[in-house]
Protein backbone atom coordinates (compact mmCIF):
# COMPACT_ATOMS: atom_id res chain seq x y z
CA UNK A 1 0.00 0.00 0.00
CA UNK A 2 3.18 2.09 0.45
CA UNK A 3 3.44 2.78 -3.12
CA UNK A 4 -0.16 3.21 -4.20
CA UNK A 5 -0.62 5.98 -0.60
CA UNK A 6 2.53 7.73 -2.19
CA UNK A 7 0.99 8.00 -6.32
CA UNK A 8 -2.38 9.06 -4.61
CA UNK A 9 -0.85 11.65 -2.22
CA UNK A 10 1.34 13.19 -5.64
CA UNK A 11 -1.58 13.57 -7.71
CA UNK A 12 -3.73 14.92 -5.00
CA UNK A 13 -0.33 17.31 -4.35
CA UNK A 14 -1.02 18.25 -7.79
CA UNK A 15 -4.12 18.90 -7.88
CA UNK A 16 -4.25 21.61 -4.93
CA UNK A 17 -1.03 23.23 -7.04
CA UNK A 18 -3.57 23.65 -10.44
CA UNK A 19 -6.63 24.48 -7.82
CA UNK A 20 -3.91 27.09 -6.37
CA UNK A 21 -2.49 28.52 -9.49
CA UNK A 22 -6.21 29.22 -10.96
CA UNK A 23 -6.77 31.62 -8.20
CA UNK A 24 -4.05 33.09 -8.69
CA UNK A 25 -4.78 33.56 -12.31
CA UNK A 26 -7.94 34.95 -11.31
CA UNK A 27 -7.39 37.40 -9.00
CA UNK A 28 -3.85 38.82 -10.23
CA UNK A 29 -5.78 40.65 -13.06
CA UNK A 30 -7.11 43.34 -10.20
CA UNK A 31 -4.42 42.72 -7.58
CA UNK A 32 -1.73 41.05 -8.13
CA UNK A 33 0.06 41.34 -4.67
CA UNK A 34 -2.68 39.66 -3.15
CA UNK A 35 -2.94 36.66 -5.69
CA UNK A 36 0.93 36.65 -4.38
CA UNK A 37 -0.09 36.41 -0.95
CA UNK A 38 -2.23 33.65 -1.50
CA UNK A 39 -0.29 31.58 -3.20
CA UNK A 40 2.41 31.89 -0.75
CA UNK A 41 -0.10 31.11 2.17
CA UNK A 42 -1.28 28.13 -0.32
CA UNK A 43 2.26 26.88 -0.77
CA UNK A 44 3.16 27.65 3.06
CA UNK A 45 -0.18 25.25 3.65
CA UNK A 46 0.98 22.62 1.46
CA UNK A 47 4.73 22.37 2.11
CA UNK A 48 3.23 21.88 5.96
CA UNK A 49 0.86 20.00 5.80
CA UNK A 50 0.91 17.80 2.93
CA UNK A 51 1.88 14.05 3.06
CA UNK A 52 4.03 14.55 -0.15
CA UNK A 53 5.70 17.98 0.76
CA UNK A 54 8.97 17.33 -0.77
CA UNK A 55 10.41 18.37 2.98
CA UNK A 56 12.76 16.16 4.42
CA UNK A 57 11.08 14.24 7.68
CA UNK A 58 13.87 16.41 9.92
CA UNK A 59 12.70 19.91 8.23
CA UNK A 60 8.78 19.16 8.89
CA UNK A 61 8.55 19.86 12.56
CA UNK A 62 10.62 23.27 12.42
CA UNK A 63 8.93 24.64 9.47
CA UNK A 64 7.16 27.91 9.72
CA UNK A 65 7.01 29.44 5.94
CA UNK A 66 9.13 29.43 2.91
CA UNK A 67 11.50 32.15 2.74
CA UNK A 68 9.60 34.01 -0.37
CA UNK A 69 10.48 37.70 -0.65
CA UNK A 70 7.53 40.85 -0.73
CA UNK A 71 5.88 41.60 -3.96
CA UNK A 72 7.37 44.13 -6.33
CA UNK A 73 5.51 44.87 -9.26
CA UNK A 74 8.22 46.30 -11.03
CA UNK A 75 9.39 42.06 -11.45
CA UNK A 76 6.07 41.43 -13.65
CA UNK A 77 6.08 41.40 -17.32
CA UNK A 78 4.00 40.55 -19.84
CA UNK A 79 6.05 38.85 -23.01
CA UNK A 80 5.29 37.33 -26.62
CA UNK A 81 7.34 34.65 -27.46
CA UNK A 82 9.39 35.79 -30.25
CA UNK A 83 10.65 32.53 -32.08
CA UNK A 84 14.22 31.32 -32.71
CA UNK A 85 16.14 28.72 -34.59
CA UNK A 86 14.98 24.98 -32.86
CA UNK A 87 17.22 23.37 -30.26
CA UNK A 88 16.69 20.07 -28.64
CA UNK A 89 17.50 19.15 -24.99
CA UNK A 90 17.62 16.01 -23.21
CA UNK A 91 17.65 16.32 -19.64
CA UNK A 92 19.12 13.13 -17.98
CA UNK A 93 17.81 12.36 -14.73
CA UNK A 94 18.03 9.72 -11.79
CA UNK A 95 14.24 8.75 -11.48
CA UNK A 96 12.33 10.12 -14.40
CA UNK A 97 14.96 9.11 -17.59
CA UNK A 98 15.67 11.37 -20.02
CA UNK A 99 13.10 14.08 -19.98
CA UNK A 100 13.13 15.65 -23.62
CA UNK A 101 12.27 19.24 -24.16
CA UNK A 102 12.28 21.58 -27.66
CA UNK A 103 13.10 24.80 -27.50
CA UNK A 104 10.22 27.04 -29.23
CA UNK A 105 11.01 30.48 -29.12
CA UNK A 106 12.23 33.29 -26.62
CA UNK A 107 11.06 36.14 -24.18
CA UNK A 108 12.51 39.40 -23.78
CA UNK A 109 12.26 40.83 -20.56
CA UNK A 110 13.31 44.15 -19.64
CA UNK A 111 17.03 44.48 -17.90
CA UNK A 112 16.73 40.59 -17.16
CA UNK A 113 17.40 40.01 -20.76
CA UNK A 114 15.83 37.06 -22.81
CA UNK A 115 15.01 33.46 -21.52
CA UNK A 116 14.28 30.57 -23.27
CA UNK A 117 10.74 29.17 -23.85
CA UNK A 118 10.94 25.13 -23.96
CA UNK A 119 7.84 22.60 -24.50
CA UNK A 120 7.96 19.25 -23.79
CA UNK A 121 8.41 16.80 -26.35
CA UNK A 122 6.64 13.93 -25.06
CA UNK A 123 3.18 12.73 -23.15
CA UNK A 124 1.26 15.61 -22.27
CA UNK A 125 3.22 18.77 -23.73
CA UNK A 126 3.26 21.81 -21.85
CA UNK A 127 5.57 24.74 -21.63
CA UNK A 128 8.15 25.09 -19.41
CA UNK A 129 10.84 28.39 -18.46
CA UNK A 130 12.95 28.16 -15.71
CA UNK A 131 15.69 30.63 -14.68
CA UNK A 132 18.58 31.23 -13.03
CA UNK A 133 19.93 34.27 -12.06
CA UNK A 134 23.29 36.02 -10.91
CA UNK A 135 22.06 35.14 -6.86
CA UNK A 136 21.68 31.21 -7.56
CA UNK A 137 24.06 29.99 -5.36
CA UNK A 138 25.40 32.43 -3.20
CA UNK A 139 24.74 33.22 0.36
CA UNK A 140 26.68 36.22 0.25
CA UNK A 141 23.99 37.97 -2.07
CA UNK A 142 22.18 41.07 -0.48
CA UNK A 143 18.84 39.83 -0.97
CA UNK A 144 20.38 35.78 -0.12
CA UNK A 145 20.85 33.13 -2.03
CA UNK A 146 18.48 31.65 -4.78
CA UNK A 147 18.76 27.57 -5.20
CA UNK A 148 21.74 26.98 -7.38
CA UNK A 149 20.13 25.12 -10.14
CA UNK A 150 17.47 27.75 -10.59
CA UNK A 151 14.40 28.59 -10.12
CA UNK A 152 10.82 27.56 -12.53
CA UNK A 153 8.66 30.56 -13.33
CA UNK A 154 6.31 28.51 -15.82
CA UNK A 155 5.71 24.97 -15.49
CA UNK A 156 2.59 24.12 -17.15
CA UNK A 157 2.56 20.06 -16.62
CA UNK A 158 2.38 20.94 -12.79
CA UNK A 159 0.44 23.73 -13.31
CA UNK A 160 2.55 26.64 -12.67
CA UNK A 161 0.88 28.80 -15.19
CA UNK A 162 0.02 32.69 -14.85
CA UNK A 163 -2.21 32.90 -17.92
CA UNK A 164 -1.79 35.00 -21.09
CA UNK A 165 -1.46 38.75 -20.32
CA UNK A 166 -3.89 41.63 -21.59
CA UNK A 167 -2.15 42.16 -24.89
CA UNK A 168 -3.04 38.85 -27.43
CA UNK A 169 -0.54 36.80 -27.95
CA UNK A 170 1.57 37.33 -24.51
CA UNK A 171 2.40 35.73 -21.56
CA UNK A 172 2.48 36.76 -17.78
CA UNK A 173 6.04 36.11 -16.75
CA UNK A 174 6.04 37.33 -12.86
CA UNK A 175 9.61 36.67 -11.19
CA UNK A 176 7.41 37.32 -7.70
CA UNK A 177 6.30 33.65 -8.41
CA UNK A 178 9.55 31.84 -9.29
CA UNK A 179 9.52 28.99 -6.81
CA UNK A 180 12.37 26.44 -6.28
CA UNK A 181 11.99 22.86 -7.79
CA UNK A 182 11.39 19.86 -5.32
CA UNK A 183 14.58 19.24 -5.39
CA UNK A 184 16.22 21.77 -3.91
CA UNK A 185 14.38 20.15 -0.87
CA UNK A 186 14.52 16.52 -1.46
CA UNK A 187 17.17 15.22 -3.46
CA UNK A 188 14.95 12.28 -4.28
CA UNK A 189 13.14 14.31 -6.80
CA UNK A 190 14.47 14.64 -10.31
CA UNK A 191 13.94 18.26 -11.34
CA UNK A 192 15.01 20.03 -14.80
CA UNK A 193 17.66 22.66 -13.85
CA UNK A 194 18.39 26.22 -15.77
CA UNK A 195 19.97 25.40 -19.08
CA UNK A 196 22.38 28.08 -20.56
CA UNK A 197 19.85 30.25 -22.33
CA UNK A 198 18.06 30.33 -19.29
CA UNK A 199 20.46 31.85 -17.00
CA UNK A 200 20.81 35.54 -16.51
CA UNK A 201 23.48 38.02 -15.23
CA UNK A 202 20.75 40.12 -12.96
CA UNK A 203 19.65 39.09 -9.75
CA UNK A 204 16.37 39.08 -9.22
CA UNK A 205 15.77 40.11 -5.59
CA UNK A 206 11.95 38.27 -5.42
CA UNK A 207 10.26 35.33 -5.55
CA UNK A 208 11.49 32.55 -3.18
CA UNK A 209 14.92 32.13 -1.83
CA UNK A 210 16.99 29.43 -0.43
CA UNK A 211 18.44 29.30 2.73
CA UNK A 212 21.01 26.84 1.84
Amino acid sequence: MTGIRAAVDVVDWRRRVFALYAFVRESSRDDPAAAHAAWTAGRDELFATHPATPLLPQARSAFASLPVAAYDPRWRFEAAIEPVEAARLDVETGTDGIVPFERIGVVRLGNVGTLDVWRLRTYGGGLFVPVKDASAGRPDSVNGATYGGGRYLIDTIKGADLGPGSRPGTLVLDFNFAYNPSCAYDPAWACPLAPPGNRVDVEIPVGERHPG
